[in-house]
This record gives C-alpha cells, sequence and structure tokens, in this order.
C-alpha cells in the first residue's frame, strides 16, 4: 500500500494537479514511485556496512586525465567527479524520469509550469564545513550556463533565470513552451560553491581538488594513473532517504591504463577489485586464470534495461563527400556485421538498427497512425522511405564479402559520380573518394579492417588513423574527421539532450554530441514534440517517429549491442538482492565484506 498515493502527491507536469503543493519528489509526467514517507529505494540494502575499498577502470574510452573540472570543454576530466557534487533532487534508478529531494527538501512547481521553486535543507554543508545556500545553487547555474561546455549549455538554454527567495528557497523561470523537463534539468545541476569559484577560475582546466558538498572527496591521485574517493565521514546528507544504502565504499578509485591487456593484467593481479569487459573475445577465452577456476573471481552477466541507444561509425556530414545520401548507403553496404559477429565477437552481439534501440522510442514496421500524425505534416522535407517499413541494415550472406550487397554499393557509388579508374574512385575534379576512420586504440583495428578492406574493394581509399587520447579528443571536439567510431544513449525520458546530439544549433558548434553535423529543421520539430509530450505514450509515439526520420538519413554505420554487462571482480562484495532496473548500482549499492575479503586473502 506504500505507492498506492504516488499519482496523487506527485508534482504534475501535464495537467495540473488539482491541490498543486510543495512536494517531496518531481516525475516527468506526474507519477511517482516513491511516498513522501520513504525511508530507502528498494533496489538498496539500507543497513549495508560503509568501509574498505574498490578499485575499477572506469569508462573504457578514457585512458587518462588531467584535470578535475568536468565542466568545460577543455581538458580530460577524471571519471567519478559526480561524486563530489550534490543537486537538489537526485534519481531513483527503478523508475524512469524521476527525481527526489537532496539539497531540496520540497519542490513547488507553477500551475503554468513556467517556474519551479525549491526549498533547501539549512543543515546542507560543503565539505569544508561552510553552509550550501540558495546563492551557491544560483551563481553554479551562472557559471554552466554561460560559461560550461556546450552540450551542458544547450540543455539549459530556455531557462530565463535562477532567482534568489531566501538563503534558503531558489526559484527558477522558463521561458517558450517546451517547459516540460526543464524543472527536472534544473534540479539535476551539481551545486558548485559561490565562494570557491569567486576564488578560482571555472574556465580553466585544473588538478586542485575542488569544493563539493557530496558523499565523497578526492583522496589522492596522480594525473594519467590513479585518482581515489574517499567516502566523507561529516557528509550532510547520508541519512536521508535517497542516500540511504548507498555509498557504501570507504573509498572509490578509478585505475588508468594505456592499454586494454594491462588492465586486464590488473585485475588478475589484484590490483583491480572489478573489470567491465567490452571485449567478447576476452569474454569468452580470457578468463580462465586460476582465480576464476576456483571462485576467487566471479564472472557475472547483468541485464542492462536501459536504452542500449547507438554504437556505430558516423560520417562527418560537414565534409561535401558525405552529403551524398547514396554514398552514405554505399558505405553502409560495405560493412558485413554478420560476418564479424562470427568471426570476431562469438555471436555475443545482435546488430543495431535504432538510435533507440533497446526501448520503447525504436520505430518497427511501417509508421502508425500517431506516427504519421506528427510526419504528414513534414512530409515535403522528408525523405520517403520515412513512410515505409523503418529502415534496417543490410543483412549480409556472412561470407565477409556478400558480392550482392558490394555490387549495389558500387551501383550507388557510380551513380553519385564516384567513377573508378580501375583502382580507386573518382569525381569529376578527379578528387579519390578517401575515407579516414579516426580511432584511439589499436583495439578496433581488428574490426575496422575487413570493413577497410571492402571498401577497397569498391575503389574507396579507406585508411584506418589511430591518435592518442589528446589528440583524439582535439579532432572529436573540432569535427576534424572523417568518420568516427562511437556510443552513445538517452534515458527513457529523453528531451533537450537530444538537441546536442541531433539538433541543428549544436551541429556548428565545437564539443557537442552532434558528431555527424545534423542539421534538419524537420528533425528539430520532431525533437520539439518529444520535449512538448504530456504523457509518456506521446514521447514514444514522437520518439519513433524521430527515430524512423534519423535512420532514413543513413548518416552512419550501425554496429552492435547486448543488453547485459560483462562484470568479473573478486569476491569481497556484498550486493542488494534486488539490483537497480536502470543502472548496474555498483558504486552505488554494493558493500565490502569483511568475511568475503579475509577468505580470499587467505586464499580460501
Amino acid at each position: 500500500m506504500r505507492h498506492v498515493a504516488a499519482a496523487v502527491i506527485a508534482v504534475c507536469l501535464g495537467a495540473a494537479c488539482a491541490e498543486a503543493a510543495p512536494r517531496h519528489g518531481i516525475s516527468a509526467f506526474g507519477d511517482l514511485k516513491y511516498t513522501p514517507d520513504f525511508t530507502h529505494f528498494d533496489y538498496v540494502n539500507p543497513e549495508a556496512p560503509k568501509g574498505g575499498k574498490i578499485a575499477q577502470i572506469g569508462t573504457a574510452a578514457m585512458d587518462t586525465f588531467d584535470s578535475f573540472n568536468g565542466f568545460i570543454l577543455k581538458g580530460d576530466p577524471a571519471q567519478g567527479l559526480g561524486l563530489l557534487f550534490d543537486s537538489l533532487m537526485a534519481p531513483a534508478n527503478d523508475e524512469p524520469g524521476s527525481l527526489y529531494g537532496l539539497v531540496a527538501k520540497e519542490v513547488d512547481l507553477a500551475d503554468d509550469r513556467k517556474s519551479v521553486t525549491f526549498a533547501l535543507r539549512p543543515e546542507a554543508r560543503f565539505s569544508d564545513g561552510s553552509p550550501l545556500t540558495a546563492e551557491d545553487v544560483c551563481d553554479s547555474f551562472r557559471l554552466l550556463s554561460t560559461l560550461g561546455a556546450e552540450n551542458i549549455r544547450i540543455t539549459i538554454k530556455d531557462v530565463a533565470a535562477c532567482e534568489v527567495v531566501g538563503p534558503h528557497s531558489v526559484t527558477y523561470r522558463f521561458k517558450g513552451d517546451r517547459t516540460r523537463d526543464l524543472p527536472l534539468t534544473v534540479a539535476a545541476l551539481p551545486i558548485l560553491s559561490k565562494a570557491y569559484y569567486a576564488a578560482n577560475d571555472f574556465t580553466k582546466t585544473t588538478l586542485t581538488p575542488p569544493l563539493g558538498s557530496g558523499p565523497y572527496k578526492i583522496n589522492s591521485f596522480k594525473p594519467g594513473e590513479y585518482v581515489a574517493y574517499g567516502l566523507r565521514d561529516d557528509y550532510w546528507g547520508k541519512d536521508l532517504p535517497v542516500n540511504k544504502g548507498r555509498y557504501n565504499f570507504g573509498e572509490v578509485r578509478y585505475d588508468y591504463f594505456r592499454e586494454r591487456i594491462a588492465g586486464f593484467e590488473a585485475l588478475k593481479g589484484g590490483v583491480l577489485d572489478l573489470r567491465e569487459e567490452f571485449t567478447s573475445r576476452d569474454w569468452a577465452t580470457a578468463y580462465d586464470f586460476p582465480a576464476v577456476k576456483d571462485g576467487r573471481v566471479l564472472k557475472l552477466v547483468m541485464p542492462d534495461e536501459t536504452p542500449s541507444g547507438a554504437q556505430g561509425y558516423f560520417f562527418n556530414l560537414r565534409r561535401e563527400k558525405f552529403k551524398d545520401i547514396r554514398v552514405r548507403k554505399a558505405l553502409n553496404l560495405a560493412f558485413d556485421f554478420e560476418w564479424t559477429n562470427r568471426n570476431l565477437f562469438f555471436d555475443s552481439y545482435t546488430r543495431t538498427a535504432s538510435f533507440f534501440e533497446n526501448s520503447p522510442l525504436k520505430a518497427e514496421g511501417k509508421p502508425t497512425p500517431e506516427e504519421l500524425a506528427l510526419l504528414e505534416p513534414l512530409r515535403d522535407q522528408l525523405r520517403p522511405e520515412v513512410f515505409g517499413e523503418a529502415i534496417m541494415p543490410a543483412a549480409s550472406d556472412g561470407s565477409g564479402q556478400d558480392r550482392k550487397l558490394l555490387r549495389r554499393a558500387t551501383a550507388l557509388l557510380d551513380e553519385a559520380g564516384w567513377k573508378t579508374d580501375g583502382t580507386l574512385r573518382r569525381n569529376a575534379m578527379g578528387e579519390t573518394l578517401d575515407v579516414e576512420f579516426l580511432i584511439q586504440s589499436p583495439v578496433f583495428e581488428r574490426v575496422l579492417g575487413p570493413y577497410v578492406k571492402n571498401l577497397k574493394l569498391l575503389g574507396v581509399n579507406a585508411s584506418i588513423r589511430t591518435v592518442d587520447d589528446a589528440q583524439y579528443q582535439k579532432r572529436r571536439e573540432d569535427y576534424d574527421y572523417d568518420v568516427i567510431s562511437t556510443r552513445f544513449s538517452t534515458s527513457l525520458t529523453p528531451g533537450d539532450e537530444l538537441r546536442t546530439f541531433f539538433g541543428s544549433e549544436s551541429a556548428g558548434k565545437p564539443g557537442t554530441n552532434n558528431l555527424s553535423g545534423v542539421e534538419s529543421t524537420a528533425i528539430d520539430a520532431l525533437i520539439d514534440k518529444m520535449v512538448e509530450a504530456k504523457t509518456r505514450d506521446e514521447l514514444n509515439t514522437a520518439g519513433r517517429a524521430l527515430d524512423r526520420v534519423l535512420r532514413a538519413e543513413q548518416f552512419w554505420v550501425p554496429n552492435w549491442y547486448k543488453g547485459s554487462y560483462w562484470l568479473a571482480f573478486w569476491d569481497r562484495f556484498g550486493r542488494p538482492e534486488t539490483a537497480p532496473k536502470y543502472d548496474r548500482g555498483i558504486i552505488d549499492t554494493w558493500w565490502y565484506d569483511e568475511a568475503k575479503a579475509k577468505r580470499i586473502a587467505n586464499g580460501n
């Protein structure tokens, strides 16, 4: 019965609530799982012990760091910086699109949804003991909205103002009509110390540990090698319902390795406690060392119920050679996923087809009447394929060189004016069709190699360029590439962040996630429909319509996904019986088990 009243007490972002008043939580569509008297999230162990440590490799794409400022475009920020900063509200990882009070004890949304007021907890403190006040909240917004990285600024560009109402009360005001997600967006912004950034330049990279109010502080670090975060005994918010049973490790450490093999050997040697495996070959063949065989190291396949998003090779449409869709279609046809999956990936993956893979936002079959209602007004701006079956990547015969697909690719390149001189494709000006794949790890060469070989059979002057992490980041930010490989995903309630991936405004600004440089008023309009959606059904319908349009443009070569995480770890941790549905929950909910650790230390 504890959740029966959830819809009543929720802050309504669709139709206005009759009893509109300050509430304990906020949701994109007005429904909340947890009632005002909840004591902890269902996926935690509220009695979990505190202490011990966990050392792991973080995001596989990052192999170094040189800054503790993760809010600007400059530098390579360390992983785990989110552990340092609190926000007004915190997410529940077992329900989509909802937040509950953290620094804010209550939230009051105006009936017209043009403003939202947060009542702050007077006991909130930064790690130096100074109080966290409304002045800090609004100054954080000022810094992020004017000096922050473009990906941050785009999502809050329709926030008109942050106003200090009192020492412990702030009001955000919004402009325009697409305000559904803005209350959640501002509620999730990190809160920075106004006094600290009055004395420290927010626009500069730094290796001085910043002042935060979150559960951890930086204990020690060595640039490019490791950063260790220590749990604060004096953390002001440790007993709040949103934090109970969370942040259990006394130390959370991220180690950096230039090569995957070095990271794997660190796990084997006990330097790392946990490693997420991203290479199917290693998962299938490499975990046969003694500690796995005798049970000291466990392999865990954990379900991943979050949207898998889009992984693929993205063409840079800012370059003239990729503007003709026939060229993009031809390059798509040369990638043999079926051969790659069988011969390189041990049949571990499924082909990605959608930009919202593994979610209700994925378009399938022909458009529904509801989707057509959104697409028909844009018909003159859309490709005819949008109105048929959702575009799917071509399936090959698995030979590695499907002649039927390569013949289709040849015809498309001929039609596009790229004629072969017997060896290479050239246009009317005699320029060769050069396609360079930018990567940052030699590991990907084995996957790209067969694809590049097929492109060369077509007469494409294809090549692979491997650069170090710093060069890769710089070229990515400046869009200095032909083709780049990436994976990105959205939440189950995507909104303004879609503008950073596909919005016209982001195409010409450095450092956004719009890697292909997509510019389309039709796509912008469909993103608006997603942001304006009043119900989840409306959101899913608009998402499927947008997915059709994006897929029809074929500005990427879809790769693969799997609906699970591959984890290997030394058996010295405890885990809640129920895992969070939409997160791995490792740093968030696991804990160090002294008894298990002693058993392993004794070789048992």
